[in-house]
Parts: structure tokens; C-alpha cells; sequence
């Protein structure tokens, strides 16, 4: 019996908030542990949410997530759905509010250097994926299927996988045959796992690498768009001192624009369709309304304090809610030839990307680090960055860069598909 569907069972309730808090104990424990100035940081509830799926939790052949040791099975897969739907929603909007003052000033100064920069690293993807089909071709095609097509569905899964797209995934799955779709998942939940991690070791390991000067990079980020539009010097009515109101008004509005789907194939809506998902509608709605800060006299900006708490809280839900079930999916599925796909997935299109910021773009430090966790619309990657540039500047750039890369990734995937 499922979770939300039916009569629910608060036992079930209680085990998924068990473990949901459980994970977050033992997982901010892990991230604190450093070596040579590195952690996993918020990543550490990460790696302990693939233990726990691991460990306690198993898929079933009608693609229930069971919790193990539960005298009576119910399927948790919507319940860590909700959390992780939950954490996006909280962390993306707080993201939004947070980069709104200077995102349009930043995105009209380094437009191109953005839509260069999430397309080369994009393109670089799809490019790493053709040659691991290729490779397939010549090495073999590994456990999981015999059949080009497959391997296909395979390789797409776990380059958005790789890459952190959900919405590569969906249009993936809706673009190969029928039978080939359990593949696709497959891979994008083999190669999300590295994805995840890779991602966020990178954002640490570059600065360190480079010795560069915290301070001074901070300072290059904040002096690139300091001049704003000030708003009148008049009382504001406030619904509430702690901002929820406003907070929810992005959260709502954001949830719509994400449900608008446009058709990509002649097929119209029950075909291959685009769309900005949960996740963009949220980011676009909370930068439009954080920019301007209000609604007439109503103030609808809710305070720093509320948005880093909320910030915080949005990623390690949003990390146990896909590491869960992640974990679990991973010890049915795992294959060392696709894992090392995703690897070099994950890791080429990084270094291609800060490389390409760096020496032809010319963009400073963060400024190059925040572009490249939006080139991959990679949260947890972003949350990292920002703890360790000490600034949420960063998260314009992830905001200007997200977009592009969110329509190139789904393009580039269907022409893969195309392709072979």
C-alpha cells in the first residue's frame, strides 16, 4: 500500500520521519569531518541518505521502495518524493529572493559570457555521451542490455544523471521506446550519485587548487553590479516580520509556471514537452518578485535570516529526499562499466567548463564557479559554493546560467536520441 494512497498508516509516517531525521544527524556529523581543509559539507547527509537507502530499504519488481525491516510493506517512493519536492521548492525560492538584487544587473553584463558558458559545458556533455556510445559499441554494451537502443537509453539516463538534470531524465523517458525506459532510469540513477558529489568536491577543490584569495574574489563578485533601482522611502505594509507570506506568494506562482508545458514534437502535449518543472518556475518567480519587492505598498522580501534558514533546510531535505531512494535503486542496478560512464560524464564537462570561464571567458573565480553549478542546475553543488565563498552572490550567476542549460540539456538529449 502506498504511502499517500489510501488509508495511510501512521506507523509509516513516523518510520519516514524517523529516517528522514535520522540521516540528517548522522549526515551533518560526516560533513563536518575535514581533510586538508576539504568536506563534504551538506553533501555528508548526501552520502548517509545512499547508506540508508542501502541499508534499509529495497525495490521491489513493481518499483516500490520498501522499507526492509517493516512487518507490513508500504511503498515510500511518494513519501521521499514530498520531501525532496518540498526542499527544492524551499531552496530554489530562497536562491531566487537571495540573487534577485543583483541578478539583472549581472545577467545584462555577462549575458553571453553565460549562454557560452552553460551551452559549451552542455554540449561538451552530449559530446562525452556520443563517444561512451561509441565506446559501447567497440567494448560492449555492459550488463544491462545487448541491443543499441538500449545502450542509448542508457547512456541518455546517465548523462542526466551525470549532469543533475531531472528534466533531461523526464523528456528522456518519454522520448525512447517503451521498453527501453527502466534504462534510462537506471543510468541517470547510477551516474546521479557521483553527479552529486563530484560537483560539490569540485567547487571546494578549485580554490584551494588555485590558493586563491577568498576575499579578494569575494570582492571582484560584489563590485561587478552594486548599482540597483532603489525603491521610494515610504512605509511598507508587512503580512508578516518573518517574510512567509511572501515566501509562499514565489512558492505558489513559481509551482504554476513550472506545470506550463510546451510541446516540442508535432505530437502537442502527449508528446515530448518542455517545461521550466517545480524547480525553474520557482527560481524565475521568486527573482521577478525579489526584484521589485513588493506589490504596491505590501513588502513581499522576506528577511536574509528567513531565506538562509530556509535555504539550508531546502537542501538537506531535498538531499535525503533523492538520496534514499537513490541508494536503494543504486544496490539493484549497479554496474562498474556505467559508473565509470558517469564519472567521466560528470568530470569532463566540469573541467572543459572552468577551463573555457576561465581563460576565454575571463571570469572571475566565483562568478566562473557560480555559472558552472547553474551549467549543470546542480543545488546541491550551489549550497556548497556559497558556504565556501562566504557569500550568496554566488547564486546569481547559478540563477543566469540555469535556464540555458535547462533547455540545451533536454535539446541535446532528445538529438541523442535522434542521432542513434
Amino acid at each position: 500500500m502506498s504511502l499517500f494512497n489510501g488509508v495511510i498508516s501512521i506507523s509509516a509516517v513516523y518510520t519516514l520521519l524517523f529516517v528522514v531525521f535520522g540521516v540528517l544527524v548522522a549526515g551533518y556529523a560526516l560533513g563536518r569531518i575535514t581533510i586538508k581543509g576539504v568536506c563534504l559539507g551538506d553533501a555528508g547527509v548526501f552520502i548517509m541518505a545512499l547508506v540508508a537507502g542501502a541499508l534499509l530499504f529495497g525495490v521491489n519488481e513493481a518499483d516500490q521502495l520498501l522499507f526492509t525491516a517493516a512487518a507490513a510493506p508500504h511503498d515510500y517512493a511518494d513519501g521521499f518524493a514530498l520531501v525532496e519536492s518540498l526542499g527544492l521548492i524551499l531552496f530554489v525560492t530562497s536562491v531566487g529572493y537571495m540573487a534577485a538584487p543583483k541578478f539583472f544587473g549581472n545577467f545584462k553584463k555577462n549575458f553571453k559570457s553565460y549562454v557560452l558558458l552553460a551551452l559549451t559545458m552542455v554540449i561538451t556533455g552530449g559530446l562525452v555521451s556520443v563517444g561512451c556510445i561509441c565506446a559501447g559499441e567497440w567494448l560492449g554494451y555492459g550488463a544491462a542490455t545487448t541491443e543499441q537502443d538500449g545502450f542509448v537509453a542508457m547512456i541518455i539516463g546517465l548523462m542526466s544523471g551525470a549532469l543533475t538534470s531531472t528534466p533531461a531524465f523526464s523528456a528522456a523517458k518519454a522520448t525512447v521506446a517503451a521498453k527501453y525506459t527502466g534504462l534510462v532510469s537506471v543510468g541517470h540513477g547510477i551516474a546521479y550519485i557521483f553527479g552529486v558529489v563530484g560537483a560539490v568536491l569540485f567547487v571546494q577543490l578549485i580554490p584551494k587548487l588555485t590558493k586563491a584569495d577568498m576575499e579578494a574574489e569575494r570582492a571582484k563578485l560584489t563590485a561587478r553590479s552594486d548599482a540597483q533601482e532603489k525603491a521610494p522611502d515610504r512605509k511598507r505594509f508587512e503580512i508578516d516580520h518573518l517574510g512567509f507570506a511572501g515566501f509562499a506568494l514565489a512558492a505558489v506562482l513559481g509551482t504554476l509556471i513550472g506545470q506550463i508545458r510546451i510541446p516540442l514534437t508535432s505530437a502537442g502535449l502527449s508528446g515530448t514537452c518542455f517545461s521550466l518543472t517545480t524547480t525553474g518556475g520557482c527560481l524565475l518567480a521568486s527573482l521577478v518578485l525579489g526584484h521589485f519587492g513588493r506589490i504596491g505598498r505590501v513588502a513581499i522580501l522576506p528577511p536574509a535570516g528567513t531565506l538562509k534558514r530556509f535555504r539550508e533546510l531546502g537542501l538537506v531535505l531535498f538531499l535525503v529526499g533523492a538520496g534514499i531512494p537513490g541508494g536503494a535503486e543504486f544496490v539493484a542496478c549497479f554496474d562498474p562499466v556505467y559508473f565509470v560512464y558517469g564519472v567521466i560524464m560528470t568530470t569532463i564537462p566540469l573541467v572543459v567548463g572552468y577551463l573555457f570561464a576561465k581563460y576565454v571567458l575571463k571570469l572571475s573565480l566565483l562568478n566562473n564557479l557560480g555559472a558552472i553549478t547553474g551549467g549543470r542546475t546542480s543545488t546541491p553543488a550551489l549550497g556548497t559554493l556559497i558556504r565556501v565563498a562566504g557569500t550568496e552572490d554566488v547564486a546569481a550567476a547559478y540563477a543566469a546560467t540555469y535556464p540555458v542549460a535547462l533547455v540545451a540539456i533536454v535539446l541535446v538529449s532528445q538529438f541523442i536520441i535522434i542521432l542513434f
